[in-house]
């Protein structure tokens, strides 16, 4: 590979990872930002995805200005992990799902260049979620991508992900489509932890309560008949 010149090197142009701008608009939608991008990441793991959120997407090589940064974007056949930002004639690949936490600041982008810019780039899917239900009544609206545009998803499933969505509260819940178990959330994981590891406490006491009421059996009347 020929070494690039001083010269070459300081025309290469600058892909910023960060602009200084906030991460959300409010907690609740920093909350329902932070919860699925980590619920999908776990989701993920093991298979060639990554799940980046609130990341610069660079769509057009040589132009940097060209940018916009989804709240949470999942892509396939990519090496798993984070990245300072995407570049996709990088890896190669598109985001197939989109998501947006929106709000009523942040609806006109929403719904005006940011799904006209994912339609263009070929986005599998795209949803919006409006934890605060300030101008999306039902909080939870999806659009799939059939030929070059998009329609509005009415089966509440992502096909991209194989998951069924519920509007949970301020959160997004997340379904396995084949045995309807739910992806638990941060919170949820630690509750049912602790609960597996009271669940194998008491067991163990039963098991040392067992084992003394046969070691006094055994003291009184000697071992068990056959």
């Amino acid at each position: 590979m020929t070494a690039l010149t001083p010269t070459a090197k300081q025309s290469q142009p600058f892909y910023p990872s960060a602009d200084g701008e906030p991460v959300a608009e409010t907690y609740a939608h920093l909350y329902a930002l932070l919860t699925t991008l980590e619920v999908l990441r776990q989701y993920l793991k093991g298979r060639q995805a990554t799940v980046l959120g609130n990341q610069f997407l660079y769509y057009a090589q040589g132009f940097p200005k060209l940018r916009v940064a989804p709240d949470v974007m999942v892509i396939f056949d990519v090496e798993p992990g984070g990245r300072d930002n995407y570049k996709i004639w990088e890896e190669g690949q598109v985001p197939a799902v989109i998501f947006e936490m929106t709000s009523g600041g942040t609806q006109a982008q929403d719904t005006g260049f940011k799904k006209t810019l994912y339609e263009q780039l070929e986005v599998q899917e795209y949803w919006l979620f409006d934890p605060k239900g300030e101008w999306i009544e039902e909080r939870l609206q999806g659009y799939r991508l059939r030929g070059e545009s998009y329609e509005l998803i009415t089966d509440s499933r992502s096909e991209p992900l194989q998951l069924r969505l519920a509007v949970e509260g301020e959160l997004i819940g997340f379904y396995r489509e084949d045995t309807g178990e739910k992806l638990l959330i941060p919170d949820e994981l630690v509750e049912a932890l602790h609960a597996e590891v009271q669940a194998r406490h008491q067991a163990e006491e039963r098991a040392e309560q067992a084992e003394a009421m046969l070691a006094r059996y055994r003291e009184r009347f000697g071992e068990l008949p056959e």
